[in-house]
């Protein structure tokens, strides 16, 4: 058997699509309007082109990350296409601004579009080119249900469902605590009790308040509270752990793995939640997965559900998937989801594809 060619980096495009999301999205942490991703293409001398993309809250870092990602490609082009070895070189170069914020977002881009081309190089799907298997990962539907009280919610929570999804999230952290308590009663009494029904506060308490709306909420079901308080109060975590019966979960907002074993040590969650951009991309990702199953947390997913869906496959504590459609409107073949689990084709890489036409139509810059 002949080895496959040595792949180079030939060079790095980097475009800033800004794409309408079906259900906006008011949340304790802000309102998510518009899907703003930059896009970015790996090319190699070769031939093969690795793709992935970024998740930008807020539109108003388009152009800044994307000029990032450009400004870097000088740095990687004619290196070989050794993932671990490109990402090791770019955090090098950042380690005196910090491996935070929009460095780290633009070194993960890199990391995940270099991956996605090496598993086409290799002509396996990117789960089994890490060697793990295709199979169907539990998804819970997070399109909707911001904060947009309780007649509302029941109506949106009954779509949601619709499609098969056997698990929703509702995002708490209204003003009163006797709203959040209407939401999740109305919500559950929606979806039945078979549906299971994840909460997200995206850090809008207090320590005391988490601590106060947590003792509240006990008797109602909920699969897990998300993120109570500031993502990066550990301590704050494990003591509102420490008094709630329902399960805590964080972990969206940790830049790397070393953010991720700064949580597990303080017992900040029940649960892991990596996010495949922030905690460094598929590199950064297998580094939390040891993480995870040294501690014996399950691991879930944020966003991403594309190449999530291959690294919760390889993760051994692999637990929820996230499922948003917000990349959709832009890939020719999204992610499929049937009857709440999402499956990955046989297609080499992640699958990810770009419709450019649609790229086109929601261009910016």
């Amino acid at each position: 058997m002949n080895p496959k060619p040595r792949l180079t980096v030939r060079g790095l495009n980097a475009r800033a699509v800004d794409v309408p999301m079906g259900r906006p999205l008011m949340t304790g942490g802000g309102e998510v309007g518009s899907a703003a991703m930059v896009l970015v293409d790996l090319l190699t001398e070769e031939g093969i082109t690795g793709s992935s993309y970024l998740f930008c809250p807020t539109p108003l870092v388009l152009g800044p990350v994307a000029g990032l990602l450009s400004n870097l490609a000088p740095l990687i082009e004619g290196d070989p296409l050794a993932p671990l070895d490109i990402e090791r070189k770019l955090q090098k170069t950042f380690r005196l601004l910090g491996p935070q914020g929009l460095t780290a977002m633009a070194v993960a881009g890199i990391d995940m579009a270099a991956w996605d081309a090496l598993a086409k190089a290799c002509g396996l799907p990117l789960a089994r080119m890490l060697g793990g298997e295709l199979r169907e990962v539990p998804a819970y539907n997070s399109c909707g249900l911001g904060l947009i009280g309780a007649e509302r919610a029941a109506e949106e929570a009954r779509e949601l469902v619709a499609p098969g999804f056997g698990a929703v999230k509702v995002r708490l952290g209204y003003p009163e605590i006797g709203t959040d308590l209407e939401v999740v009663r109305v919500v559950k009494d929606a979806i039945g009790e078979d549906v299971a029904l994840m909460s997200d506060y995206n850090q809008s308490l207090s320590v005391a308040e988490a601590e106060r709306r947590a003792a509240a909420l006990e008797g109602e079901g909920l699969y897990w509270i998300e993120e109570p308080t500031r993502a990066d109060d550990y301590s704050g975590h494990a003591r509102v752990r420490r008094g709630a019966r329902t399960p805590i979960q964080i972990g969206e907002n940790w830049w790397g793995p070393h953010d991720m074993a700064k949580s597990v040590e303080a017992g900040a969650s029940d649960y892991a939640m990596a996010d495949a951009m922030k905690i460094g991309g598929v590199s950064g990702w297998l580094g939390a997965a040891a993480l995870a199953e040294a501690a014996g947390l399950p691991l879930s997913s944020h966003l991403f559900p594309e190449i999530s869906a291959h690294l919760l496959a390889v993760a051994p504590t692999g637990h929820w998937l996230e499922y948003v459609d917000w990349a959709n409107p832009i890939l020719e073949k999204p992610l499929k989801v049937e009857d709440g689990y999402a499956s990955v084709t046989d297609m080499p890489g992640i699958g990810i594809n770009w419709d450019e036409e649609a790229v086109r139509r929601y261009s910016v810059g």
